[in-house]
This record gives structure tokens, sequence and C-alpha cells, in this order.
């Protein structure tokens, strides 16, 4: 405080010396009411209290949904791997089969996108990006590629069975391999040759540090501040381009309609079925395939729908972002889809159990 109060005199031009008066009347005549604690003097306590401060403001501020979007992708990686084991163990492939075919490449996506989650859980804990733009491109590309592959790979399953149950259609074995091998190599040329193309040129081209929430830092207080950067925040980029704001738009409509479409179509055949064999329904395997492809459905509706029906309001409310960052991470549980295959076994194992 002291020097606090040589300075106000200095850039009051005062040349006249300063009274020799008690430190509490200095403090009283300013209206200042110290705050140090008795056991210190004002020299031990000035000077780490402002370090403190200058420390605090280089925080990065957008770290509040950090632990919850860190419990959800450490749930994400945990039990998705899980899954994927022991799908890869059990699953009998039958290469005559779309839909066998489809849940291969399901598995196959939900491994690529599971080896880019350690890489989100570490930034989520240190909050803070060092690994380049180039890979947080990636990183962040990855959950919309997961997303969108995905969600046409549930559809293929969904429409498959669909068309199959209304249709009463056998299954034709003829071109049936030549089919499923077509529609993956396409799946997966896009993805290889399109998708990088966009990351590169398109995507997170307004990629920003974070700085100091003080625009007014200078010296080493700058230099600490750049050095914290943040990933995972390119919705400038919706902002930018009109064409990405329709874009956006178009998708997030025809995701949420489709989603529903399917869902009450397939809700329709259990009812069917239900009206069919009434309780005897439970002991009929059709049955249990479709309730395994509502299973499909569900898993649609819980983590597709509230993401784009958010992302509709989002387009329009950019500052929204880290909240966005949240509804998007919901997607990623689509990982643990295929814990519903050895659901299914289990509900069939105790459902003869009971019978018996």
């Amino acid at each position: 405080m002291l020097t606090l109060i040589s300075l106000f005199f200095f850039h009051h031009k005062t040349t006249s010396p300063l009274p020799q008066l008690p430190l509490q009347s200095k403090m009283s005549s300013f209206n200042v009411t110290p705050t140090m604690p008795s056991n210190l003097t004002s020299n031990s306590t000035v000077i780490p209290l402002l370090k403190v401060e200058s420390v605090t403001s280089r925080v990065p501020a957008h770290t509040q949904y950090h632990m919850v979007l860190l419990f959800i992708y450490s749930v994400v990686l945990l039990s998705g791997s899980f899954g994927l084991s022991l799908m890869v163990r059990n699953l009998q492939t039958n290469i005559r089969s779309i839909t066998t075919i489809a849940v291969l490449n399901l598995i196959f996506t939900h491994f690529l996108f599971l080896v880019t989650v350690p890489f989100r859980i570490y930034y989520y804990t240190t909050h803070q990006w060092a690994l380049g733009l180039g890979w947080c491109k990636t990183v962040s590309g990855m959950i919309h590629i997961h997303m969108y592959v995905s969600f046409v790979l549930y559809v293929v399953i969904l429409f498959t069975r669909l068309l199959t149950f209304y249709h009463k259609a056998e299954q034709v074995e003829v071109y049936r391999r030549l089919h499923a091998l077509i529609m993956s190599a396409a799946l997966w040329l896009v993805v290889i040759i399109i998708v990088p193309c966009v990351l590169h040129f398109l995507y997170g081209q307004q990629y920003d540090h974070i700085k100091d929430t003080h625009n007014n830092m200078s010296g080493h207080e700058a230099s600490d501040a750049s050095s914290y950067t943040h990933c995972f925040q390119f919705g400038s980029n919706i902002e930018r381009e009109y064409a990405a704001k329709v874009f956006n738009y178009v998708i997030s409509i025809l995701i949420i309609v489709v989603t529903i479409i399917l869902t009450a179509l397939q809700a329709n055949v259990l009812l069917i079925l239900y009206r069919k064999y009434g309780r005897g329904c439970m002991s009929q395997q059709i049955f249990w395939a479709q309730v395994k492809s509502l299973c499909f459905a569900l898993i649609m509706v819980v983590c597709f729908l509230p993401y784009h029906m958010f992302r509709l309001y989002y387009i329009e409310h950019l500052d929204l972002q880290d909240i966005n960052e949240v509804f998007l991470s919901m997607t990623t549980l689509t990982c643990l889809d295929m814990l519903t295959f050895v659901g299914r076994g289990t509900c069939r194992m105790c459902y003869q159990g009971q019978r018996a």
C-alpha cells in the first residue's frame, strides 16, 4: 500500500515530501481498508497477492463442462472397448448377409473413433492442447465421421430388416455378398477420399489460441497466456460460411425425420408380432431379432435426436459452443450398441429359465 500511495502522489506531480503518518492513518485517508493478516508486513503481502491474481487469470475460460465431458468419454472408452472385444469374439460372420456386413463396418467405425478418445480425455484433463492443429482437426473431425457413418449403417440395418419383414421377402443369396461389399467399399471410399479434403481445406480454418481474458497483457504474462491452446472449438466456420449453415440445417432435419420414421416402423413390427403370437412371441426367434432392431432404433433416438434438435438452435446461437460439445459427446454413446447383442442373449436365457 505504501507503493500505491507513492504512485498516486507521483501521478499528480506532488513534490512535497509525504508526511510521516502511521500506516493505518494513510489507509484511512484514502478510504482503503487493510486486508492483510496481522502477522505479515505490507512488503511481504502485496507481491504474492498480485502474483496469485496474474496466475489465475491465465487459466482457460472454457472449462466449465470439461468434467462432464471427461466422464462421458471415459465411460465410452471403457464400455465401448469392452463391448467391441466381446462382439469380435462372439461374432459369427455370414458374408452373404447385408446385416452382418453392416455390423462389421459398425465395429470398425467404433474402433477408429475409440482410438481418438484418449486424446480427448487428455485435453479435458489438462485443459490445454499441445499436439498441433492438424491432429486437433483430425480428432475433432473423427467424432463427426463416427456419428454420420454410424447413422448410415443403422439405417441400412433397420431398412434391410424392415424390408424383409413387411414384404415377406426371402433372403436372396445371389449377389448379396457382392452388394454388401460394394456398399462397404463405397462408404469407406467417401470417408478416405472426401473427408481428409474437407478437414484440410474447410474444417477449422479459424482455429484460435486461447489467450488471457485481459487484452492489456504484455511481456512475460502475454507469452505465458499464449501457451494455452484449446481444441474442438470450430463453430466459427458455420458463421463464416452460409453454405455450411444450410448444410447443417438439412443434415440435422434429415436425421431427425429418418430416426423418427424408422423407430415408429420398428415399434409397429413388434406390435404386429405381439398380436400374432400373443405371449408366445417370447419363444419366437423373429421376435428377438426385431427386438435387437428396436434397440438400434432406440440408440438412434437417445444418441442422435438430442444433439441434432439442439443443433437447430445452436446454429443461430454459436455462443453455446461448449453446451454443443456436451450434446455432441452423447452421440458417442453409440459405441455401447454392441452390448445389445450380449443383452439379448441374457434376456433369452432368463426367459427360458423362467419357463422351465
